[in-house]
């Protein structure tokens, strides 16, 4: 038994409630784990407030919140391999089993064991704003000395971008709010505040004749005033908008799998990436943490520390 931060129904943040849960038993390609972290991100109130039932439509209530956590395998499923009792992981929860619990289960083809450097509260950023920046530039595939613009540079999967982007030799312009500028700063992009003015006619300062690629974090409008700032436009990738096809670009094609998370930790024991966390909540401020995201207020990474 384990307490869970989840709801019965869609709906806004008033329909989340704590409660008690058996502990799960893994299916065949799964993995029950102690959650020791879990990583806060806008899919999970787009979860909640029924945006995306293609994804959790199906699944029964009550579901919990969360989709990416590090912590300690209990039981794995009978067709498990490389992974066994006792292994410290970091993965992909099933849909509305949640990661904001005590425990859950873990799709085993999306878990990897965490190096023995690597804290759990990093190894819980690495599903979700981790891979996903991976993901994207593998998807681009720019050579070095490329410029990229990255369409909300400030949140966890921007700073991500713009810190791989750097690794790969791309020259990296990024537009966030006010308060991102310094952390920005600190992975050698150049910053564009998005509340100074016209935001296109000050990245036209950066490239005149445009970006070679524009990764949007964003969406909505914003994603479309920047559009026509990618040299062709598919080069323009959307990490969260698949309306970015109307503009001729393209969604960014996620791979799930344990070779990402593995590549991604192996970054972070390497000093190539941080995850820039912001702030730890323990599970009973967990609602504060999401309200934060759900605000795009939040600055860099936000975790769920279970032993706080």
């Amino acid at each position: 038994m384990s307490t869970a931060l989840g709801y019965r129904t869609f709906g806004s943040a008033d329909v989340q409630e704590f409660f008690d849960r058996p502990d799960p038993s893994p299916g065949p390609a799964e993995v029950l784990v102690r959650v020791a972290a879990a990583g806060v991100n806008p899919l999970d109130h787009l979860l909640r407030s029924g945006h995306v039932r293609a994804l959790n439509g199906h699944v029964p209530f009550p579901q919990v919140l969360g989709m990416e956590a590090a912590g300690v395998v209990l039981a794995v499923g009978d067709e498990v391999t490389g992974l066994a009792v006792g292994d410290r992981v970091t993965g992909f929860a099933l849909t509305g089993a949640g990661t904001y619990a005590g425990t859950t289960l873990l799709l085993a083809g999306s878990t990897a064991r965490i190096p023995d450097a690597l804290p759990e509260t990093w190894a819980a950023t690495i599903p979700v704003a981790g891979t996903t920046a991976l993901d994207v530039l593998d998807q681009l595939a720019l050579p070095a000395g490329a410029s990229l613009l990255v369409n909300g540079i400030g949140g966890g999967v921007g700073l991500a971008v713009a810190q791989l982007a750097r690794d790969r030799g791309l020259v990296v312009v990024g537009t966030g709010g006010a308060g991102k500028r310094e952390r920005v700063a600190a992975t050698g992009a150049a910053f564009v505040d998005y509340t100074a003015g016209d935001v296109v006619d000050r990245l036209r300062a950066h490239a005149p004749d445009g970006f070679d690629a524009v990764v949007d974090a964003v969406g909505g409008d914003s994603l479309r005033g920047v559009a026509p700032l990618a040299a062709k436009p598919d080069a323009l990738v959307s990490v969260g908008d698949p309306s970015v096809t109307e503009l001729g670009g393209a969604p960014v094609q996620r791979r799930l799998d344990r070779d990402g998370l593995e590549r991604v930790a192996a970054l972070m024991v390497a000093g190539r990436l941080d995850p820039n966390i912001t702030a730890t909540y323990p599970l009973a401020r967990a609602g504060e943490a999401l309200a934060l995201v759900e605000s795009r207020h939040a600055s860099g990474k936000l975790v769920i520390d279970m032993r706080l």
